[in-house]
C-alpha cells in the first residue's frame, strides 16, 4: 500500500471542512424557511427565528393545504413537469443520436450542429418569441410552457457526446444482426445512457419546476399559473387579506401572517424536487463528467 503522506492528509481535513462549508451555505437558509413557516406570526415577524421554529405553528400549512388556488397552482406545475420533461429528454435523444455519428455516416451533421450552436447563442428575443406563441394558438394553454423551451442545446451536446464515447463495436455487431437504428438506439444506446438521460432528466424538471417569468408572459389567466409563478406574485403581493371575505378565514389570516405563509410556499415549492433529486443524484457526476469530456 502506498505511505499516505502528511500533506495528502492536511488536503484532505482541508477538502472535508470546505465542503462542508459549502453544504450548510446551501442548507441553512432552506431551514431558516422551514423554521419559520412553523413558527408563529409574532415570532417570525419579530426576527428572532434563526433554524429552529418559535411557538410552533402548522396553521399556514393547514391554510395551504385547502387553498385553492395553491393546489391548482400546484396541479399546473405538475402537469408541465412531467409533460415538458417528457418532450424535452425525447427531443433530446433524438436530436443527439444522429448528431452523435461521424460525418461520413451522416454528411450533413456540421451543418445542423452549426445550427444549433448559433440557436444556443442567439434568439430573437421575448417579443418576437411571444408573437410566434400567439401566432401558433398556444397562449393560455400547456403547450406554451412545454414547447417554446422543448429544445435544450446544451443537453443535445452533453447526450451527444455520452452517445460517442458508447463503443462503436456494439453499434456494429446490432447491424451485422440485422437491427436497424431504431432498435440499436432503444436497445444498445439508451439502456448504456442512464447517467447522462438521467442527468437531462433532472436538469429538464428542476427547469420546468422553477420557471416563473414563461408563465406570466403566455398566461393570462391566473388559474393556469404554475406554483413557481403563483408563488412569485404571492411574495409581491402586500396582503393576505384583501381576497378574503369570511370573517373566520381573515381571523385565521391575521393569525398567520405574510412572512410565515410565504416560507411555507417556499418551501413547498422546494419540496419537490428535493424528493427527486436523491434518485438521480448517484447518476448525476457521472453524466456530467463523461457526457461533458468525451467527443
Amino acid at each position: 500500500m502506498n505511505k499516505i503522506t502528511k500533506g495528502y492528509r492536511v488536503f484532505e481535513v482541508f477538502n472535508y471542512v470546505f465542503l462542508l462549508i459549502i453544504a450548510l451555505i446551501c442548507v441553512l437558509p432552506f431551514l431558516h424557511v422551514l423554521a419559520v413557516s412553523l413558527s408563529s406570526d409574532a415570532a417570525a415577524n419579530s426576527g428572532t427565528v434563526t433554524f429552529f421554529p418559535k411557538d410552533f405553528s402548522l396553521e399556514a400549512y393547514k391554510y395551504l393545504a385547502v387553498k385553492p388556488e395553491f393546489l391548482q397552482s400546484l396541479l399546473v406545475s405538475l402537469k408541465r413537469v412531467v409533460l415538458g420533461t417528457a418532450v424535452g429528454v425525447g427531443i433530446t435523444i433524438l436530436c443527439a443520436y444522429p448528431l452523435s455519428k461521424e460525418n461520413n455516416e451522416f454528411k450533413a451533421r456540421k451543418y445542423y450542429v452549426w445550427i444549433f450552436i448559433f440557436a444556443m447563442l442567439f434568439n430573437g428575443g421575448m417579443i418576437p418569441t411571444y408573437l410566434v406563441v400567439k401566432q401558433a394558438g398556444l397562449i393560455d394553454t400547456i403547450g406554451a410552457l412545454v414547447i417554446p423551451g422543448a429544445v435544450a442545446t446544451g443537453n443535445i451536446i452533453l447526450m451527444l457526446n455520452f452517445f460517442r464515447g458508447i463503443p462503436k463495436a456494439l453499434e456494429e455487431a446490432a447491424l451485422i444482426d440485422g437491427a436497424n437504428h431504431w432498435t440499436i438506439l432503444f436497445k444498445v444506446y439508451l439502456p448504456l445512457s442512464t447517467p447522462s438521460i438521467a442527468t437531462i432528466t433532472l436538469f429538464t424538471m428542476v427547469g420546468h419546476w422553477n420557471d416563473w417569468f414563461g408563465p406570466l408572459l403566455y398566461m393570462n389567466n391566473t388559474a393556469n399559473y404554475p406554483l413557481a409563478t403563483y408563488l412569485q406574485s404571492m411574495i409581491q403581493a402586500s396582503s393576505l387579506i384583501k381576497d378574503a371575505t369570511d370573517p373566520e378565514l381573515i381571523k385565521q389570516l391575521t393569525a398567520i401572517g405574510n412572512k410565515t405563509m410565504q416560507s411555507a410556499q417556499i418551501f413547498l415549492g422546494a419540496l419537490p424536487i428535493l424528493c427527486v433529486y436523491p434518485f438521480l443524484q448517484r447518476y448525476f457526476a457521472k453524466g456530467i463528467t463523461v457526457g461533458s469530456v468525451k467527443g
